[in-house]
């Protein structure tokens, strides 16, 4: 019996995924939980598994094309069935993320049984998707009153369309030209990444009045404490650098200013103060865009511990395998511009959460020291954070305490 397997809905508003490669073709025998191929969703490059053993029917997007959460990926069944015998069943596997319990496609609808003295005379039944269901209910249209078109008698959209005598308008052909007034142009699509990315920006802004403070924390001794410690994290293949010193000195600043940890209940206007720290860090794809995978537990880790993760994290955003949930549970997020020369910027906060903070570029400034002119390197930070949850002098002392824990970094390999 054909199977369908549906694009499942993986939660916190996923709406949609890229298909980026199939593995396999019409034709092909699969087997269960085999990966047959790839899908860009939420920033993440996720494998598909089938759900099902036999032989591929129907495959119903090509590389590159958008599916969305509900619609059929493919169809699995004995070789030589026709598609249009199938059934849905009840359940279907979501791969990693756990069963997912669908509405059914085609829905029964029976109007109520009145008491009456009269023998009740039966009512057809139709047969509609609920989406058909819901376009009938906005036009005003009584289903049991239309014809159906559809397979096995089934409604379709256009039925119910055609049932409120309105013309449809054909569609016109959109012309989009390759120049303005000015000269030639390229259009590059929306898509992917950068869509996700321009969806979320947009949505951070509107929700939360950014400001932005910025200071800078006299390095010389994690300068040294990591030139100290690099010889140990080497012998592990570890590569160390100072981010794991800067979230570790991010914690301690919390525990002083908790609101920093923070996310804001518009619903029920509550400050959620989180007493975990997962720190999500901005990793660049290829030009692509920014990933931001997730830290799970900063607190309970040490700095050599946190490189580690850190590294494989980051190896498997660039190649495009991370998991949906190594995106998810931040609580605050550290993007470092300064890896590619920047020196200071105004980050967006990485909304839900109310702030963010922004690592510059290391450089070696005079700086005055009990009188005397000292080469130091200085370490550029720049904190972004919501407003309505936190003040400017509350984000300020903050960033003091994280720069004082930053110059005294032996503290921070102890803890």
């Amino acid at each position: 019996m054909p199977q369908e397997f549906k694009f499942p809905d993986l939660g916190e508003g996923i709406e949609e995924g890229q298909i980026v490669r199939w593995y396999i073709k019409e034709g092909d025998k699969v087997k269960e939980h085999q990966v047959v191929g790839e899908v860009e969703t939420e920033k993440a490059v996720a494998e598909i598994p089938s759900p099902f053993t036999g032989t591929i029917l129907k495959i119903n997007f090509t590389e590159g094309e958008t599916v969305k959460v509900g619609e059929t990926l493919f169809v699995v069944g004995e070789k030589g069935e026709k598609i249009m015998d199938m059934r849905r069943p009840k359940m279907r596997p979501a791969g990693a993320v756990g069963y997912l319990e669908e509405a059914p496609e085609e829905v029964v609808i029976r109007p109520p049984v009145v008491p009456t003295s009269k023998p009740l005379r039966k009512e057809p039944i139709v047969l509609a998707t609920p989406a058909v269901r819901k376009l009938a209910k906005e036009l005003n249209v009584d289903l049991t009153k239309v014809t159906p078109t559809g397979i096995r008698g089934r409604v379709t959209e256009k039925d119910v369309r055609k049932a409120t005598g309105i013309k449809e308008e054909k569609p016109q052909m959109v012309v989009k030209r390759k120049y303005d007034m000015w000269g030639y142009i390229d259009r590059v699509p929306l898509k992917g990444i950068r869509r996700v990315i321009a969806k979320h920006m947009v949505e951070a802004v509107t929700h939360a009045p950014h400001v932005t403070v910025m200071d800078e924390a006299d390095s010389t001794e994690l300068v040294n404490t990591r030139e100290q410690e690099k010889g140990k994290a080497k012998e592990k293949g570890i590569r160390l650098t100072f981010l794991p010193f800067i979230m570790k000195a991010c914690v301690a600043a919390m525990k002083e200013f908790p609101l920093v940890n923070s996310s804001l209940d518009e619903e029920n206007e509550e400050t959620i103060v989180k007493k975990y720290y997962n720190f999500g860090f901005a990793v660049d794809v290829n030009g692509q865009g920014l990933v931001v995978p997730v830290l799970k537990g900063v607190d309970l880790k040490n700095i050599l511990d946190i490189a580690q993760e850190l590294q494989e994290l980051g190896d498997r955003a660039r190649q495009r395998k991370l998991d949906l949930q190594d995106l998810r549970g931040g609580t605050f997020t550290i993007t470092n511009y300064g890896s590619i020369g920047s020196v200071f910027a105004t980050p967006i906060i990485n909304y839900p959460e109310v702030a963010i903070l922004g690592v510059g570029r290391m450089k070696e400034k005079p700086i005055a020291k009990e009188g005397k002119i000292e080469i130091r390197p200085m370490l550029p930070l720049s904190l972004s954070f919501d407003h309505r949850v936190i003040d400017g002098a509350y984000a300020v002392r903050f960033l003091n305490s994280l720069i004082l824990t930053l110059q005294d970094p032996e503290k921070l390999l102890k803890s």
